[in-house]
């Protein structure tokens, strides 16, 4: 894809060095290995992804946002939600730096569908680095893909 701003962007959340929070740029990196529709941008954002990310929407050209991110939810870790921006509470959704990131993707919602597709983390070290996923993580990746690609319009992952 050439084009600056793309029509579908696609964002991988998180730090590979913090064990399960890595699961947003693993799905990022799988996704890289398919072919995606041209209007498809699929980035790895790291830690500064929320900030990364605004930087490549357009209200003239872009209309859907995805982000891929671990959430604790409660839930059974490995399990997926899909969240609207309504579902999340103020103050919920933070990054690295604990800037709240609900208040500006409450803006954006006015003008792109934003979707975040959220995996129940099992571990994440602090302070200290560990690579690696849970297995149950690891597990929700290929699933997720799917859940992506749906969400694209693509019905399998050869596009």
């Amino acid at each position: 894809m050439d084009e600056l701003y793309p029509e579908i962007v696609i964002a991988g959340c998180g730090n590979m060095l913090f064990g399960d929070d890595g699961y947003g740029p693993a799905v990022v990196e799988k996704l890289l290995e398919l072919d995606l529709p041209d209007n498809v941008k699929a980035v790895d954002v790291g830690l500064g992804g929320p900030h990364f990310c605004f930087t490549m929407l357009d209200n003239g050209v872009t209309r859907k946002l995805i982000i891929i991110d671990i959430v604790d939810f409660g839930a059974i870790p490995g399990t997926l939600t899909k969240l609207r921006v309504e579902d999340l509470p103020p103050g919920s959704y933070r990054d690295a730096h604990s800037w709240d990131l609900t208040e500006p993707l409450h803006r954006l919602k006015e003008t792109v569908d934003i979707i975040v597709i959220g995996c129940q983390p099992k571990y994440v070290p602090a302070p200290d680095f560990e690579i690696g996923f849970s297995k149950e993580v690891e597990e929700a990746i290929p699933l997720t893909i799917q859940v992506v690609l749906k969400e694209i319009g693509v019905n399998n992952g050869n596009s």
